[in-house]
């Protein structure tokens, strides 16, 4: 363990340590958030109310429509000139979701990342070859700032360009490999197009996450690298990745329970579950300066587990995602929702208001493909027509969205009606 003071605490100790934490958390919101102070008056509550752990099921819920309606810095709790970063990721309107790190939110985040490359077995003498995107989405630098902090040799190649991670995996002698799984599948695959043998090679692990990935798409990925694949769990308005992870045990991630508070609800009452039940995953920050957020309701569907792991970390684990209660896609680890096809479609004038998402891996990388009606007009206009709406909406759609994306007009009243609610997505992955 790279902090075992903290890792393997007892649970007494570790509640103790998060109401003290969670205490001026919630304070902190109260007093520097407009947000948070109307809601806590809406509601009739005071900080001075939440007198254990057992009150944080008083506090208010934070859900992903109150980050837009707070757009761009209106949920932020420290003072602009103390935000040393931002991130963002994709919203459904085009209008990103935007969160704010200070320097110690930068410096706790590194903590945990390297807290991270510690249970894949990581240390300062190893080489970590980040294949996450860098910029606006929080995978790339978080892993980076965390590698560093672990005093581990960084290669940031980013995403993509998969000849040239093969090449300097090779050259650079990489002990860790942090991407996506399905883009660590691929590699495997084109490294053996390529006659490179990744199992005798120095590639000892890999920290995956993302996307949704399967335990046979785990055992796939370790027998073409000869690695030990490990998950890693985040999303960009608690931190990023980091929020949990698997340790070499691979029987669930545990959340850092130092940083971040987790609870299990019930998605449609709101009502706090016990452990091991199956349920909405909710975290509360404890830590965070710029961006604290209290009780957000991820829309992962998942279960905690309190029973100490056999590593001897003593933090609740949390199973892989199951799901989600939301329409919200991840595709090659970007958020898509369908409402934002819609709104380009709506906007276009060209098409019918009649859609279908057909996602799908191919290779081990995902793939979208937007069947969209159009008009009885359109259709029988000429193919250039046709063509030149084809390239428009692609276009418009990878600019919404930050991912491509296969257009396919289709003839009018082509894609199936229903009385209920429209099936908007056919999902055709084995997650």
């Amino acid at each position: 363990m790279l902090h075992p003071e903290i890792e393997g605490m007892s649970r007494e100790e570790l509640r103790k340590l998060q109401y003290e934490r969670l205490i001026k958390t919630v304070n902190r919101c109260y007093e520097n958030v407009p947000f948070y102070k109307a809601k806590f008056k809406e509601m009739g509550l005071e900080p001075g109310d939440i007198k254990s752990l057992d009150d944080l099921k008083l506090l208010p819920f934070t859900v992903k429509q109150d980050l837009r309606d707070n757009y761009p810095f209106g949920l932020f709790a420290a003072p602009r000139e103390d935000v040393v970063r931002v991130h963002a990721s994709s919203g459904t309107t085009g209008k990103p979701t935007v969160v704010g790190y200070t320097q110690n939110d930068i410096n706790s985040w590194a903590d945990l990342i390297a807290r991270c490359i510690a249970m894949a077995g990581g240390d300062k003498d190893d080489v970590v070859q980040v294949g996450y995107g860098y910029g606006l989405f929080t995978g790339g630098l978080g892993v980076h700032y965390g590698a560093e902090r672990l005093g581990a040799t960084v290669i940031p190649i980013s995403g993509g360009n998969t000849s040239r991670q093969l090449m300097l995996m090779q050259d650079f002698a990489t002990t860790i490999l942090c991407c996506t799984p399905s883009y660590a599948l691929f590699l495997s695959e084109e490294a053996r197009e390529e006659g490179i043998d990744l199992v005798n090679s120095k590639l000892k692990a890999g920290i995956f996450g993302a996307e949704p990935w399967s335990e046979n798409m785990r055992k796939e990925i370790e027998n073409n690298m000869g690695i030990k694949a490990l998950n890693i769990y985040g999303l960009s308005e608690v931190m990023g990745p980091g929020v949990s992870m698997e340790c070499e045990c691979q029987s669930g991630m545990h959340v850092m329970e130092d940083y971040f508070i987790p609870e299990i609800i019930d998605p449609e009452t709101g009502e706090q579950l016990p452990y091991g039940s199956k349920g909405e995953l909710v975290f509360t920050t404890i830590t965070k300066e710029a961006f604290p957020l209290l009780r957000y309701r991820t829309r992962d569907i998942s279960v905690l587990r309190e029973e100490k792991c056999e590593c001897g970390r003593t933090f609740v684990r949390m199973d892989r995602v199951m799901g989600r209660t939301d329409d919200m896609l991840i595709i090659r680890g970007v958020n898509v929702f369908p409402s934002q096809i819609e709104s380009v479609l709506l906007e276009n004038g060209d098409t019918e208001p009649h859609y279908l998402l057909v996602v799908d891996r191919k290779d081990n990388l995902d793939s979208l493909e937007v069947l969209v009606e159009v008009s009885d007009k359109m259709f029988s206009d000429e193919v250039r027509k046709l063509e030149e709406v084809e390239k428009k909406l692609r276009h418009e759609i990878a600019s919404v969205l930050g991912i491509s994306a296969k257009i396919k007009l289709v003839e009018p009243k082509t894609i199936p009606r229903s009385e209920g609610k429209a099936t908007r997505v056919i999902d055709k992955r084995k997650l």
